[in-house]
Formats: C-alpha cells, sequence, structure tokens
C-alpha cells in the first residue's frame, strides 16, 4: 500500500478505524428525494425527513427546523445503518433545519457541510414549500449550439458580404467553413442556421442529447446576437428567407449607412413571419424525438439595431414599425431607455449602455410599466402554442434593473409570467457568485454553474483559469481546494436547483476545456489560434468529461468539445463545428459516458459523497438505497494505491465493485473488471493519468 495520503486523511482514517463514541463517517443526510420525502413538497404538505447514523451508534437524534425541536425515531435499519425519521408539520413557508446527535456524553450538529461542531445557520438545510423544478432537466445532457458555427443548411438565407455595416464594419461571409474566427469577429458570418440544426438532429439524438440550448436566435446584426434587434422574431438569416430584395453596401464601404438588402430581409414581415414558422416546426419535430429547447433570453440590454431604439435608423419610415427613441422625442419606447443630455437632443444626448457599450442599451425596467409588460409577454409567447419552447436561459441576469431590489422583483415577476404559460418550463440563470439570494423557489430554478462545477474542476485538471488568462500551480491537483470549493457553493444551493444546474467545461464565453489542458495562457490576439491546439492531452479532457457525466446536476456539452475542438476564449471558442474533421474516438467516449449516466439512477438523483482526497487524486461515491457507484480521477503521472470507506455509500463487505468504464492515456475502455470490498476498504491500484467508474454488482455467488 502507497503512504502518499494527506494529514486530513490519515485522521479520518484513525477515528473512522477506532469507532470513536459517534462514528461520523456513518452519520448522512441531504436534500435527496431519499432523505426527504417529498423533496419538493407543496404548499401543504408534510414533509417526512431521514437521517442515517451507523448501526447502535447514536442515543438520541433531533431535527432542528425553524427553532424548533423533534425528536427522530429508527424506522428501518440494515446491517450498516439505522435510519431515522421524523416529520415537519404541514403549513410552513420557509423550513431552515439541521441535525443534532448525542452519543454518550458527545454531542455533534450536521448540516450541508456536514459534521460540525457549532451551527452556523447559512449551512442549514432548506425547504421552500411550492417551489419545484422541472423533472424532465434533473441529470438531463444539455448540448450547446451556437448556431452561426454550427452547420449551414440553407445557404440561402447567408448573411453576405457588405450586406450592412455593424461596429463601423461592412459583413463578411466566410466561405471557408474551417478558417479560425477573427480577433474581431462578430461581424463575419459562417452560414450556420436552423435548418441546419434540423439536419443533425440524428447525431444529437444518436450521441445522447437530451435538450438544446440555443445561443440567442432573434433578430440581430451580429453573429452572437446577444444585441436582440427584435424579440418577437427569429432572424431569417438563421430562420427563412421567402422575400430577398434590395441592394448591399458597395465594396469598401465602412461607414455606418443603410443597406438595404438587410433592411428588406429583417424587416419585411414575410421573413419573419416564415421564420417563425419554421423554428416552431423545428421545435416540434425536436419534441417527437424526445428532445427539448431552450432559449436564450437576453433581457438586461437589447442592441442599438433594436426596433424600439433604432439608432441605425433601420426602421425609420418602415411601414408597420413605430418610430424609435433614438429617431424620435415621442416614440412610444422613450421610457424604454435611460437618456442622458435632453436638452441638446438629439446631436449630443447619449443613453445608459451596458458596461458603458452603446451598441448594448440596457433596459429601462423601472421607469417602464410598458417595457415590463412587452418583455412578460415574451417571455410567455415563446414558450406557448405554436413555439412550445422548454425555458430559458437569462444572460447577466443579476445585472437586469438599477437596483438589488428591482432585480428581485422583476424575476419574480419573469418566473410567475413563464410558469403560469408553461408550468414545466425552466427557468435557468447566467450567474457568476453565490446565487442563493436568486434560489429561494420564487425567481430562478437553477444556474449555470460556474463556481461549483466548471471552476473548480478546472483549476483541479488544469491549473488554467478558465479563460485561459492564468496558471495557478497552487491549485493544480489540489485535493482540499477543490473539495473545499465543491462543498462550499454547492450548499449555496437547494437541492432541485442543484440537480439542474447547468454543469459545463465550455461555453461560448469561455475557453475550450481540451485547449485548457495545454496548460498555457494565452488568447487568439496574443498566441495565434494554432497555440490552442497545442499541446493539449485527450486523457484529462477525458477525466473531465468523466467528472461531468457523474457529478450531480445536468451535464452541458459545448458544441464541437465532443468532436475534439479547441479555441482560446472568446472569440476563438467559437470555432465551426468539424464536420468531416471529427475525433470519433472521443465522439465514441462521450456517447459512452453519456450511457453510463443515463443507466444509473444513483448519477442521476442519488446523493454524493467524498471518499478520498490526496495530492492529484480525489474519489467519490454517488449511491441510494440501491445503488452504489464509485468514481475515481487520478492524475498523478504514476499508479497510486488507494483504499476507499465504501462502506460509507452502503457497499457491504464482500461485495463486488465492478469497473465498467476506464480511461488513461492511451485512450479508453469498457472492459470490466472485479474489486472485491474486503474489511469494509476498497483497495485497489489506480492507473497514472486515469478516471473510472465502478458499480457495486453485490456478492461474488
Amino acid at each position: 500500500m502507497s503512504d502518499k495520503y494527506t494529514n486530513a486523511e490519515r485522521i479520518h482514517d484513525y477515528i473512522y478505524d477506532l469507532k470513536p463514541v459517534i462514528n461520523v463517517g456513518g452519520l448522512f443526510s441531504d436534500g435527496s428525494e431519499y432523505y426527504r420525502i417529498p423533496q419538493e413538497p407543496g404548499i401543504n404538505d408534510q414533509v417526512k425527513v431521514r437521517f442515517r447514523t451507523c448501526a447502535d451508534n447514536a442515543d438520541e437524534v433531533y431535527l432542528i427546523y425553524n427553532g424548533e425541536q423533534l425528536v427522530m425515531s429508527v424506522e428501518e435499519s440494515d446491517d450498516l445503518f439505522d435510519y431515522y425519521t421524523t416529520v415537519i408539520p404541514a403549513g410552513e413557508k420557509y423550513i431552515s433545519y439541521y441535525f443534532e446527535v448525542h452519543s454518550g456524553c458527545v454531542t455533534c450538529y450536521y448540516n450541508r457541510i456536514g459534521v460540525q461542531k457549532n451551527v452556523n445557520p447559512d449551512y442549514n438545510f432548506e425547504i421552500c414549500p411550492g417551489f419545484d423544478v422541472p423533472d424532465w432537466a434533473k441529470g438531463a445532457v444539455f448540448y450547446q449550439i451556437y448556431v452561426d458555427r454550427f452547420c449551414n443548411g440553407d445557404p440561402s438565407n447567408d448573411v453576405l458580404d457588405n450586406e450592412y455595416c455593424y461596429i463601423d464594419s461592412p459583413t463578411r461571409q466566410v466561405k471557408d467553413w474551417y478558417e479560425y474566427p477573427a480577433n474581431m469577429d462578430v461581424g463575419r458570418f459562417y452560414g450556420g442556421d436552423l435548418q441546419g440544426v434540423k439536419d443533425k438532429l440524428d447525431y444529437l439524438q444518436d450521441l445522447g442529447v437530451d435538450v438544446i440550448y440555443f445561443n440567442p436566435l432573434f433578430v440581430s446584426p451580429s453573429n452572437h446576437k446577444y444585441d436582440i434587434q427584435d424579440y418577437d422574431y427569429i432572424d431569417p438569416h438563421f430562420g427563412k428567407i421567402v422575400v430577398d430584395e434590395g441592394e448591399c453596401l458597395p465594396d469598401g464601404v465602412k461607414e455606418n449607412k443603410r443597406a438595404t438588402k438587410y433592411i428588406s430581409r429583417v424587416t419585411d414581415k414575410r421573413n419573419l413571419e416564415a421564420s417563425n414558422q419554421f423554428f416552431a416546426e423545428l421545435v416540434e419535430e425536436i419534441h417527437s424525438r424526445g428532445m427539448r429547447v431552450i432559449l436564450d433570453g437576453v433581457f438586461n440590454h437589447c442592441g442599438s439595431f433594436n426596433k424600439w431604439m433604432d439608432r441605425e435608423c433601420i426602421y425609420e419610415n418602415q411601414e408597420g414599425y413605430e418610430k424609435g427613441a433614438y429617431v424620435s422625442w415621442s416614440s412610444p419606447y422613450k421610457s424604454f431607455f435611460k437618456f442622458y443630455n435632453e436638452e441638446v437632443w438629439p446631436y449630443n444626448t447619449t443613453y445608459d449602455g451596458w458596461w458603458g457599450h452603446d451598441t448594448l442599451p440596457k433596459l429601462n425596467y423601472e421607469d417602464s410599466p410598458k417595457l415590463v409588460e412587452y418583455i412578460l409577454n415574451i417571455a410567455k409567447k415563446w414558450v406557448s402554442p405554436p413555439y412550445n419552447v422548454d425555458g430559458w436561459r437569462l444572460d447577466v441576469a443579476a445585472d437586469l434593473g438599477h437596483s438589488e431590489e428591482y432585480n428581485h422583483k422583476f424575476w419574480r415577476m419573469f418566473r410567475n409570467a413563464v410558469k403560469e404559460a408553461n408550468p414545466n418550463a425552466i427557468v435557468l440563470a447566467e450567474h457568476y457568485g453565490d446565487p442563493k439570494p436568486w434560489l429561494k423557489g420564487d425567481q430562478w430554478d437553477t444556474v449555470m454553474n460556474y463556481d461549483a462545477f466548471m471552476e473548480p474542476i478546472t483549476w483541479f485538471l488544469t491549473g488554467v483559469e478558465k479563460h485561459s488568462d492564468e496558471f495557478r500551480g497552487d491549485l493544480l491537483g489540489n485535493p482540499d481546494t477543490f473539495m473545499g470549493a465543491m462543498n462550499y457553493h454547492m450548499a449555496r444551493f437547494q437541492r432541485p436547483s442543484l440537480e439542474i444546474a447547468m454543469n459545463e467545461l465550455s461555453n461560448h464565453d469561455h475557453s475550450r476545456f481540451l485547449t485548457r489542458t495545454n496548460r498555457r495562457v494565452g488568447r487568439t490576439h496574443t498566441m495565434g489560434p494554432q497555440a490552442a491546439n497545442e499541446g493539449i492531452d485527450k486523457s484529462i479532457f477525458r477525466q473531465g468529461v468523466v467528472f461531468q457525466m457523474t457529478w450531480p446536476g445536468a451535464p452541458t456539452i459545448y458544441y464541437g468539445d465532443e468532436a475534439g475542438l479547441c479555441g482560446w476564449t472568446d472569440p476563438d471558442n467559437r470555432r465551426t463545428y468539424p464536420w468531416g474533421r471529427e475525433d470519433m474516438e472521443l465522439i465514441r467516449f462521450h456517447k459512452d459516458m453519456i450511457c453510463i449516466h443515463k443507466n444509473y439512477e444513483a448519477l442521476i438523483r442519488g446523493s454524493v459523497m467524498f471518499l478520498h482526497g490526496a495530492h492529484k487524486i480525489i474519489a467519490y461515491g454517488r449511491f441510494t438505497d440501491t445503488e452504489q457507484l464509485v468514481v475515481i480521477l487520478n492524475t498523478n503521472y504514476e499508479d497510486i494505491d488507494v483504499k476507499l470507506h465504501v462502506r460509507r455509500i452502503g457497499v457491504k463487505n464482500h461485495e463486488i465493485m465492478r469497473r465498467v468504464m476506464l480511461t488513461n492515456e492511451e485512450g479508453y475502455s469498457l472492459e470490466t473488471c472485479d474489486y472485491k470490498v474486503e474489511h469494509n476498504m476498497l483497495y485497489m491500484k489506480v492507473p497514472k493519468m486515469s478516471a473510472m467508474v465502478l458499480v457495486n454488482v453485490g456478492r461474488d455467488i
């Protein structure tokens, strides 16, 4: 046996082996459906709470909720554990609880971060009666599509050279699908569209995708479309162009002139209605395959091209459109924006832009009930027939409004509007930092999981910050930092929110995870795009995917990651999907890991417990009452001997842990290998640079 254990683990092993008065290794509860019944209670429901101790180890267990104390009694026992239960009465609007355990003269407490000497109410378990999240999203496999770069299925709707000007530069149609994005890339278009997505639905279904998350689809002059021009319509460049009139700008024109071809394409209601109809048909096709769709909602700001602002005079004098706020001081949309220097309008007037960007006017909700009503109607429109999308991802959601108080007020209204129109729709926010104030049952369902997923696993496996802007050797392979971050940030979620949190390794805002495995600092303008492909380590990438597919939450694949796509942070992370040049082994690996993810209930809804942490190696268990799995990641360049207290997740002596997946430097294998639990421990040699998944298959017969 290797002696490479941290001091903390030596102490833990000593305590566990000596079986002190309270065997802390046996104490457990969480917010899963196995320890809280029902997991998502209604307002008038009683709630049964379970707590686990080692068999015959505790004298008394109490549930302390909202300052009240309830005695818990043993409801059932097995060879390993006693399960205490009690019932919290109905009628509570909010429930905060923890456990108090007595054995002899010793007392300890248990909350969301485990066994504690003292109680910190910030880490109490919480229940918000009446709060439930979409069941379909629990553990669902999401696939994020940046549409312009996924697949060009309809060349007739491509943005053309010089079709219009965006930020003083004429648009460019990129003819070479495999060309790297330019450093200034927002006005360059590769032609990806919704027809291309439709053409690849067989591929996505075969991969195992449950949910397609689209980056913004609404009318916008940029390829990213986070500067929305018209919330009511799908952009015809993504949808359908049935009327194509007008002229493009002359070659070489760089001033911000109107382009009649662009105007005809994106303001003609025939194109707009045809695009909406095509989108509705696409969603219907996706639903028929058992998959779902969520849209990107950019409601903090819009674009200066927006029909409400119309700084570029796109809509001026167009039939069927009101005057924009920048065009006319009497515009019905003037209150939608906060203007300054109004006394010198229109010559020196400025307006509030998000982060000061005048191309991104910030929406002025506090001063415009009409704007609030409009956006809430948009929220309802797209989750209702005939579109029937399955929810929203909310861009920079914590930035909306001019105060924190109003921000929370708006999202309460937004949630009510969406859930009234489609009770099964998800409300998922982009958020950095503590999400707890928004996850109390009345605003968001969950968040893009940066703090309790992307950042900790990135630091542990690569030592590289998520933009590839910094390398931290002290965080690379540091188990204490990793486990501490995961435990702390996961405690800021209610359990239902955690089970649907969007767990990404990459996305459109950060460098590709495969590039981070080269452990280099850089961006495309400093290093060049080719450097993002150099020195990568697919074994580390596969370790990240194993973690992604076995950790609580909704694993989310950024298009092309599964095919080996690399890239520095924005804009280089928005390369085109490499059709015809895919890494087929990585695709097969993703398919196999998705199958493992879906085959075990413990990986979708089960509890999680860290079992081991040492230099560059971690192990954890996922378990229910009837199913137990162990996952081990070893990023050392040598084999490591480990011993795991698998009894803590319910694995009994002499039972067999069967390895169902192994990835290492050479590749990956689904060949099985059995390990018998001896003396209530799993002893095994973990290969270098590997990840493995093991499943309890019971006793050897």
